[in-house]
């Protein structure tokens, strides 16, 4: 068996013949792509670098990162490249327009880097959801089990411009809801909110509801069972694989339905509100 592999190895093995040779750049020029510098704008200089006798230019990065990035080692998506650079029409063009010139590039790119300041990570905005249980988790260097007891399975940030009861009493914290999901917001930061306890906002105002349209209404139904949903889906301390699918699988199942839910009928809508309103509190009253 093992000849048989070995053979079967050697008959699709690819001719070395055939590889592309190695390239070893003679001569690198940064590109410091951002907003103001963008693959067009690049594509325009390299009749310059050529003339130079640049071989390779040297790319900083330009996958996905925060909006306003100028450096972009803060990503947020490494899946993507960074709309404010250009689309993948604006980066196969500079692409060509190297190979037209016999040219190359170095990518400057550090994989561990992430930009955590905004909610355009979603690797990020699903662990501050999820916790352990996020399917993301294990990409991040996170001490779940911190000396201080209170840190447990949690995510610290240090983001609150003063003590967290006056940012309380002067109404700073504000419980939002939108297309399905709860968060909390920080001035301009957007926190997710923990899934399960969506239904602990949703239950506040359950009986209004059922006042408004009557406690056998398709909506009110509706809206109970995915109270129930909510409730039943797995801890955010799960890290057993089949509870992390699950939670994850159902709970964006759970936001699609609220979702859908909230559009169709303008009762729910305004029991949200409510609930809302009462978590809130007022500036003074909390």
């Amino acid at each position: 068996m093992t000849t048989d592999i070995i053979q079967a190895a050697t008959e699709t093995d690819v001719d070395a013949t055939q590889l592309p040779s190695p390239r070893f750049p003679a001569a690198t020029y940064r590109l410091q792509f951002n907003r103001q510098f963008t693959f067009a704008q690049a594509r325009h200089w390299l009749y310059y670098l050529d003339q130079l006798g640049i071989s390779d230019c040297y790319a900083s990065p330009y996958l996905k990162a925060r909006p306003e990035s100028t450096h972009g080692y803060d990503i947020a998506d490494h899946n993507a490249l960074n709309p404010a650079i250009g689309d993948e029409g604006d980066y196969q063009a500079f692409v060509d327009a190297l190979h037209a010139r016999g040219m190359g590039q170095v990518l400057d790119i550090v994989p561990n880097h992430m930009g955590i300041g905004e909610s355009s990570n979603t690797w990020w905005m699903d662990v501050l959801e999820n916790g352990p249980s996020s399917l993301y988790a294990p990409y991040f260097d996170i001490d779940w089990h911190p000396l201080k007891p209170e840190l447990e399975n949690k995510v610290l940030l240090p983001i609150l411009g003063q003590q967290y009861g006056r940012v309380l009493e002067n109404h700073e914290l504000v419980l939002r809801y939108g297309e399905g999901a709860f968060f909390l917001d920080y001035w301009e930061t957007a926190l997710p909110v923990n899934p399960r306890t969506y239904a602990d906002v949703l239950a506040t105002t359950l009986p209004q509801l059922i006042d408004a349209l009557g406690s056998e209404h398709d909506s009110v139904l509706e809206y109970q069972s995915i109270i129930t949903g909510l409730t039943n889906l797995p801890l955010r301390t799960e890290t057993d694989r089949s509870k992390v699918v699950e939670r994850h699988r159902e709970k964006e199942i759970l936001k699609r339905r609220l979702d859908t839910l909230v559009q169709g009928e303008p009762s729910v809508r305004d029991a949200i509100d409510t609930a809302l309103a009462l978590f809130n509190g007022t500036p003074g009253d909390p």
